[in-house]
């Protein structure tokens, strides 16, 4: 399962008398001070999230090794089309541990009842057995269905054959059924045509009519499971919310075609969806057949709740603004991983129109896995390679304008982060007026690592906000050189807590353990703002000029004889350390926030020109990874 400091849910068992209090009382602990859900449950083998996960990796595996299907194949068919992580399932054995499952598997096999469907699938296959006994545990070890070796320096990822036992080079399958469910949906690939398709269909059968059959032995009701698959295995959607998006007629027919049973709670929905919204508010169908309303915890504000009450008040292909009530409105971003781009920035110049005539906040908050990972690359290598520079830089100088059309605002504005808040990501962040963060927040400014500066503000914020620190040593070098540490050394937090020491969050900014609460927080802070508030008033920033660049560019060069910086990281670093110093400013004259714009937008279109950037732009987009050239 995944690693206990990561989204899992504590399974909570019914407690003899005062059984009522003390569930509550661990409920609310789970919750709020450790940031885990809290999932009733029944006191049964597995409880909810291994009793439906074990068999369903155990179902994949025995499949997989039944019908040849390679680990890679099997991976991408029950990854990302299914809406689980991009591990698949044998990606999470290794991350788990293979010489764990044999210990699981025979505890299930010992105290499930003689009739339980597991029973079909809890052999510990002889492949398996035989990794473990050499070594090949998973991560831990020396690797299990995939491995890293080094070849000619390299590191080089390898697979293992389920055939034969043998490793070769891992490579990413086209996978016809997997091109399906894209261009359609999840039955699209489970009516697919072809071996991964007939695999995709047995193992989601078996696993999601083995949850089906379940309740209520493990829990009350679907929600409990569904909550505990999303919050224990990361799954997008719970075995019921796939069923529904399946039909569940669809399901139970094609169960009954293929001779497999047909769950009593599948028959009691007839049909029906085993989650409706009626009059704005989710319903789920309960075991006698009728439905009722999911309840959400107090403190807990889901945007997904509040969508289905209307229409956003503002809309466009990569972003829409949502009304909060009480006169707050929330800007969501919907793009591939929450990218900025131009249609993001038209949806925040917008919001700051309509909140500054009706409302009193703005919140910026989505629920997609991440903030916002920064801004759109392909669009900016897009217009490099047909040397669109004045279409690059009219984007540049926008993001700019909106991001200080936020900071100026006459209303509070919260920028409520979870996941990743990267580049420009984490500048708009720093443009706001308060920041609440989910304790699972990584932040930093990365654009070194592509070969650019910040140029969305985020050298001028880091600037304004170690120049404010009150402990720092005098003069106009000490926030100078802690901006360039961070910023050139692409420093990311790996969590809220170490983000306020990066200073991407302030000493007043919040941090929400549990992800449900995000919402809700943000909001209340943005209320408690709103009363009397006012914008921030225009600061200047004394910076130390030439002399100070040359400071850091000792320090760079430095690096570089030591080996730690390539060539262009030298010339990524001399024009960060200009606009950090001022460029051409005298120390005994003050900047405004606009100059230091400036120096930004001239830095980042100056680098961007340059052959080593646009390869390091490709790179990133072409494998995830930074280019060291």
């Amino acid at each position: 399962r995944r690693p206990p400091e990561y989204r899992c849910p504590v399974e909570l068992l019914p407690d003899p008398a005062p059984g009522p209090v003390r569930v509550a009382v661990s409920r609310a602990v789970a919750d709020r001070e450790v940031g885990k859900g809290g999932v009733p449950c029944h006191d049964t083998p597995g409880f909810i999230g291994n009793r439906i996960g074990i068999s369903w990796l155990q179902c994949a595996v025995s499949e997989a090794l039944a019908t040849g299907i390679s680990v890679e194949e099997a991976d991408a068919v029950l990854g990302r089309p299914v809406g689980i992580p991009k591990t698949g399932v044998f990606g999470l054995l290794d991350l788990v541990g293979l010489d764990l499952m044999p210990h699981v598997l025979a505890s299930m096999e010992q105290r499930l009842a003689a009739d339980d469907p597991f029973h079909a699938v809890f052999a510990v296959p002889e492949l398996l057995q035989k990794m473990i006994a050499d070594g090949y545990t998973g991560r831990k070890g020396k690797g299990g269905f995939y491995r890293l070796i080094t070849a000619d320096g390299r590191k080089v990822k390898e697979v293992i054959d389920l055939a034969d036992g043998s490793y070769g080079p891992a490579r990413r399958p086209k996978v016809a059924a997997v091109a399906a469910a894209k261009r359609g949906d999840l039955r699209a690939l489970l009516e697919h045509d072809s071996e991964a398709g007939r695999y995709a269909w047995r193992v989601l059968a078996r696993t999601l009519s083995y949850a089906a059959r379940l309740v209520p032995e493990i829990a009350d009701d679907i929600v409990a499971v569904d909550e505990a698959m999303r919050l224990g295995y990361n799954w997008s959607r719970g075995p019921f919310e796939l069923i529904d998006q399946l039909g569940s007629d669809w399901f139970a027919e094609r169960l009954a075609a293929d001779g497999m049973d047909v769950p009593k709670l599948l028959e009691t929905a007839a049909g029906r969806p085993f989650y409706r919204t009626d009059k704005g508010h989710l319903e789920f169908l309960g075991i006698d057949g009728d439905y009722r309303s999911v309840q959400r915890p107090e403190g807990v504000l889901l945007l997904a709740d509040v969508k289905r009450l209307g229409e956003p008040l503002a809309h466009n292909a990569a972003a829409s603004l949502w009304d909060l009530g009480d006169g707050v409105l929330c800007a969501e971003f919907h793009t591939k991983m929450n990218a900025m781009d131009p249609d993001i920035l038209a949806l925040l110049r917008k919001a700051v129109d309509i909140v500054s005539r009706d409302h009193r906040a703005l919140v910026l908050y989505n629920e997609g896995e991440q903030f916002s990972a920064g801004a759109n690359l392909g669009l900016v290598m897009f217009a490099a390679n047909v040397a669109a520079w004045d279409q690059v830089e009219t984007m540049v100088a926008e993001g700019q304008q909106t991001y200080q059309a936020l900071k100026r605002a006459p209303f509070p504005v919260v920028g409520a982060p979870s996941g990743l808040a990267l580049g420009g990501g984490c500048e708009v962040l720093l443009h706001c007026d308060a920041i609440q963060a989910h304790a699972e927040s990584y932040i930093g400014l990365v654009e070194v690592g592509v070969g650019v500066v910040p140029g969305w503000g985020g050298c001028k914020e880091m600037l304004l906000r170690w120049q404010r620190e009150k402990r720092r040593p005098g003069g106009p070098m000490p926030p100078v050189a802690q901006a360039f540490e961070t910023i050139s050394m692409a420093r990311v937090a790996t969590s809220a807590d170490e983000a306020r020491t990066l200073k991407f969050l302030g000493p007043d900014d919040g941090i929400t353990m549990n992800r449900d609460r995000l919402l809700a927080d943000a909001k209340a802070k943005a209320l408690s703002l709103a009363d009397g508030y006012q914008p921030p008033e225009p600061v200047t920033l004394n910076l130390p000029g030439p002399s100070g660049k040359a400071a850091l560019d000792m320090a760079v060069h430095g690096f570089r004889l030591q080996g730690k910086a390539t060539a262009h990281d030298v010339i990524v670093g001399d024009a960060l350390a200009g606009v950090l110093s001022g460029g051409d400013t005298d120390v005994t004259e003050d900047l405004d926030e606009e100059a230091v714009l400036t120096l930004e937008r001239n830095a980042f279109m100056r680098l961007l020109r340059t052959p080593a950037t646009q390869a390091r732009i490709e790179h990133m987009l072409e494998t995830g990874k930074p280019l060291r050239n």
